[in-house]
């Protein structure tokens, strides 16, 4: 099987400081990869290179073999990305904006309406889908910037946080839905600090420490290498962060006399 999704030798440095130091990674169709790292370790950066909102690195990157800096439009069709709390045309209804992403990706109207109000429906915006999202909740607004990832059934989709902000109910949705995609053969490139989801959902976790690739393997494939621990356990111990709970005891010991 040919990868989907293919880095190779990614550098890439700000100023004089480097982010991303060789990362080389071949991920495939239907695989659920959980991206993890400790905040400054490249994760951010690996995925706008992935999606094109960053140019100039050293390295390959190959979506279904296209070349992202030959071809950034065409890799972008193939690409749903969905960040942390980005920002929404708030003066848009939830219809509007999602028509708006759908005429982007070149959708016809009858589809995109379709498929608009059936994937409000289903997070229970219907009664809100002619409504300013400026009135929107945080919750309310990452539905729908999921929606407008997922809405031209793209082949890989980029998850970057998704559940901040989401209610109990649509945090179970959205972890079916990365299963059934997966299933589907869509390739689910999921980014979090939130180690007990990564662990449920992925097949397959990389984490990345200081712009490189340090473990990379099925969860128990690491539980194997690193002891029965959690995911969290072995994160700590990969990053060098086992002084943690000590962390924790010196904050408490601020409030004493």
């Amino acid at each position: 099987m040919k990868p989907i999704l293919s880095l190779r030798n990614l550098y890439k440095s700000y100023g004089y400081t480097p982010v991303l130091k060789g990362i080389q990674l071949d991920i495939y169709p239907g695989q659920v990869i959980g991206y993890i790292g400790p905040n400054g370790a490249g994760k951010s950066t690996t995925v706008k290179i992935i999606c094109g909102l960053i140019s100039d690195y050293e390295g390959e990157v190959i979506i279904d073999g296209i070349n992202g800096k030959e071809d950034p439009v065409a890799v972008k069709r193939k690409i749903g990305y969905i960040p942390e709390m980005a920002e929404l045309y708030d003066v848009l209804t939830a219809a509007e904006f999602l028509g708006f992403m759908a005429e982007l990706y070149s959708l016809s109207a009858d589809l995109a309406n379709e498929r608009i109000t059936r994937m409000l429906t289903a997070f229970g915006l219907e009664k809100n889908m002619h409504q300013r999202m400026d009135t929107f909740s945080k919750g309310m607004r990452q539905k729908v910037l999921i929606i407008s990832g997922l809405l031209h059934n793209p082949e890989i989709i980029i998850l970057d946080e998704p559940l901040s902000g989401l209610d109990a109910n649509s945090v179970i949705i959205v972890k079916e839905l990365i299963s059934k995609l997966a299933k589907e053969g869509k390739t689910i490139f999921y980014c979090s600090h939130m180690m007990d989801v990564v662990e449920k959902v992925s097949d397959r976790i990389v984490l990345i420490n200081e712009g490189r690739v340090i473990a990379d393997g099925s969860f128990e494939e690491l539980q194997q290498q690193q002891g029965n621990q959690s995911l969290e356990k072995i994160f700590a111990h990969l990053t060098s962060n086992e002084s943690l709970s000590h962390a924790a005891d010196d904050l408490l010991q601020a409030f004493g006399n």
